[in-house]
């Protein structure tokens, strides 16, 4: 667990990372084939990212089960906003975005929802770097 943990917890920060930076430079771009494309792939990422989630999560559980320390307790007061914030924002808004971009309709209510997207995206990925930081901190404790 003390390996899965953090690999499962790397991954799934990486991607979500991966997902808000390749909207915000094509958004940047301004190129309509380059949204449509991340906007298409996205939710693909989704195969690799709900499983990470679920084994960071399941793992961190477990090992944090018994412990009373303050950086765990954090841990634990965060992960069912992230959580949350994935299920009920997120996702629905990837899949919004998706349907958009597969019918070539980036109007107000497309930038809205992406503004959306990127705002949730980015909670999220401050939320998950700051579980990241406590997760090393507690691993430098444990090493001392």
């Amino acid at each position: 667990m003390r390996t899965l943990h953090p690999v499962a917890g790397t991954l799934a920060l990486a991607i979500i990372l991966a997902f808000w930076l390749s909207t915000a430079l094509t958004e940047i771009s301004g190129s309509s084939e380059a949204i449509r494309t991340v906007k298409l792939a996205i939710p693909w990422g989704f195969l690799v990212l709900a499983p990470a989630l679920a084994v960071t999560g399941f793992s961190g559980f477990r090992m944090g089960a018994k412990w009373k320390h303050p950086l765990i307790a954090a841990k634990k007061k965060r992960m069912p906003l992230i959580a949350l914030n994935g299920l009920l924002v997120l996702v629905p808004c990837a899949l919004v975005l998706r349907h958009f971009a597969l019918s070539n309709d980036y109007s107000g209510v497309f930038y809205a929802v992406q503004a959306l997207e990127l705002c949730a995206g980015a909670l999220n990925i401050t939320l998950l770097a700051k579980s990241f930081r406590d997760g090393l901190q507690l691993k430098r404790r444990l090493a001392a």
